[in-house]
């Protein structure tokens, strides 16, 4: 069957940037707003209960205002992602930001509400039928008012956040869509690539000098820009703690650690268990870099494919789409059943073209009850693997998609664990459909793409950013020094095992300028991990697909804590669960370690 590589906008809001239903839903987002205000100002939670039925009103507004700015937002940023040159996404992105700042500051009354509100009655009102499935996020937010300041001074706040911190966040995204990479191919044409396009490149087949010297033009041109990225990089920092500091802490990863609903002790022994089984992966690099023909590898040799023999392991766009359908179909046919409908839907948006934004992700839009999803496809297994990782987020979408709006806002941590099992599902059947050693070696690299990035790239960020945070409670951090804190931490994550890294990539990496998620890493090795838990189950249980949507259905409903003791019945303060899924990792290297030691 034949899918399209561009996604259908036009079920969303008819006519694109300037589609008059988005004008008015806008409208209409302005005036629930307006009466939402009203109602919350005629509160007082301090003196009286309120009557359940009009407390249930204010509770399913709130949620349909969120619903209505997060299904505009992602309309209009998947335009700006597939046509970073759209200059008037930008201005009514703007106009969502507004009025996501009108929505941050009703949340805040109503979080203050909660806390007048006498434990009693409180605990009476989420006992009510209606609202017993949001006791947890009701609770949860109660907690969130007891750290909050008076109305006047968050709502200060929240405005000066649009063009103090979201603005920084929006400079970026304009410094990146004007960056150019020189690139010569292989008949010596020299020509200029966007961001997007390199980052591609340097991930594809190639030469090793042709690499090298990509990699070279790609570092400078960020060096180029380093100023401007500095200075955006540390007022996003700097607006960030003076926030923390301002509700009553200076410790920057206690957000993080709550956004994830997770616990510092949880996120040490993860760490712990990373750093302890370094080692396996410094092999694995050691053995890749022989088969290359290299000493040692640099920087842009870790997503660089293997290419052992004639088999280029390419795939058409279509034929990846069959593949993932149907590898889907072996652990879940409910998640072949979405991935397939995502195909015929136009879902995706996948072509490979100038102009585009880099990366890829996942939006959720909770009116229509989609999703969609972008990336650039090029043919290569990696982006079959990335096609299937976003499908997985798109699967969690739908298995809550009938939950109430607060129910489906589950934590960075677990939404990559939906996306990583999939993606190893994939990864898994890539492996054992090769016909012969090559084959299957360059397919083994290829999905060691995932724990060399969760162990040590990652691990870098978070070392980084760790440093990073800490030398910006200090004073402003010059391009140089954050330079030397990328390398440092690089060297650390990598044990030295490498020739050459990349200092500029505090400038190259998009996580590090997201405005509303702070410590955008660790998050990805743990949802790593758990996914490796939850899949090597997956392959002894009959059940698995209705145990499977049940965790993903609490993933917004509990601690990540009590998600993993409910349905995995496992501790995530001790390391055992984490040990478990590193022998998955091992099996993998010690494969690939033996295939590929007679070609040595």
């Amino acid at each position: 069957m034949h899918y399209s590589e561009t996604w259908d906008l036009e079920t969303i809001f008819p006519g694109g940037i300037d589609s008059p239903a988005l004008k008015t839903k806008l409208t209409t987002i302005k005036q629930q707003l307006h009466d939402t205000q009203t109602t919350l100002a005629n509160w007082r939670a301090d003196a009286d209960t309120p009557d359940f039925d009009w407390f249930q009103q204010i509770v399913n507004d709130l949620q349909a205002i969120e619903a209505g700015l997060a299904q505009c937002e992602v309309f209009v940023v998947a335009i700006q992602s597939a046509d970073a040159s759209n200059t008037k996404a930008g201005t009514v992105l703007n106009q969502l930001y507004q009025l996501d700042n009108a929505h941050e500051q009703l949340m805040t009354q109503f979080k203050k509400h909660l806390v007048a509100l006498s434990q009693t009655a409180f605990t009476t009102i989420i006992a009510q039928p209606e609202l017993k499935p949001l006791a947890f996020n009701l609770t949860e937010m109660r907690k969130q008012g007891l750290a909050l300041l008076d109305s006047d001074t968050e709502a200060l706040i929240n405005n000066l956040a649009v063009d103090g911190f979201q603005g920084w966040s929006d400079h970026y995204d304009t410094l990146v869509s004007q960056m150019q990479i020189k690139y010569t191919d292989q008949d010596g044409q020299t020509k200029l690539l966007s961001a997007g396009q390199a980052q591609n490149m340097l991930a594809a087949a190639m030469p090793n000098q042709q690499r090298a010297d990509l990699m070279a033009n790609w570092e400078q041109a960020w060096q180029e820009n380093a100023a401007p990225f500095a200075d955006t990089l540390n007022h996003l920092a700097g607006f960030r703690l003076q926030n923390y500091q301002a509700h009553g802490t200076t410790n920057f990863l206690r957000k993080p650690l709550d956004l994830n609903r997770m616990s510092q002790a949880t996120l040490d022994t993860m760490y712990g268990v990373v750093s302890r089984n370094k080692t396996m992966l410094i092999h694995y690099l050691q053995r890749k870099a022989a088969l290359m023909g290299k000493n040692q590898l640099d920087w842009q040799d870790l997503e660089a494919p293997l290419t052992l023999g004639d088999a280029t392991n390419t795939q058409t766009y279509d034929e990846a789409a069959e593949f993932v359908i149907s590898n889907f179909q072996k652990f879940s046919p409910k998640m072949a059943k979405l991935a397939k409908y995502a195909f015929e839907h136009r879902w995706i948006e996948a072509e490979n073209r100038p102009n585009k934004r880099p990366g890829g992700y996942m939006d959720n839009l909770p009116e229509t009850k989609e999703s969609r999803i972008f990336m650039t496809f090029t043919g290569s297994s990696n982006d079959t693997a990335t096609l299937a990782h976003e499908l997985g987020h798109a699967f969690h979408a739908d298995v809550i998609k009938d939950l109430p709006f607060w129910r489906q806002d589950y934590a960075m941590n677990v939404a990559e664990t939906a996306s990583t099992f999939a993606e190893l599902i994939v990864a898994d059947a890539n492996v054992k459909a090769a016909t012969d050693t090559k084959t299957k070696l360059n397919l083994l690299d290829a999905k060691m793409q995932n724990p060399l990035a969760m162990f040590l790239d990652i691990h870098a960020r978070y070392l980084f950013e760790t440093r990073f945070y800490q030398t910006r409670q200090q004073h402003i951090v010059t391009p140089d020094e954050l330079s030397a804190l990328m390398l440092a931490a690089q060297k650390e994550a990598y044990d030295n095992a490498l020739t050459t890294y990349h200092p500029m990539f505090w400038a190259s990496k998009l996580h590090f300028y997201i405005s509303d998620v702070p410590f955008y890493n660790f998050p990805y090795t743990f949802g790593y991990l758990f996914s490796l838990g939850i899949y090597a189950q997956a392959k002894h249980d009959d059940h698995f697909e209705d145990r499977y949507i049940a965790l993903l259905r609490d993933t917004a409903n509990m601690s990540t804590e009590a998600l993993a003791k409910k349905h995995l019945g496992v501790d995530l303060t001790k390391p055992d669960f984490w040990q478990a899924g590193v022998a998955l990792i091992k099996r993998d290297i010690d494969e690939f370690m033996a295939l590929s030691a007679p070609l040595l």
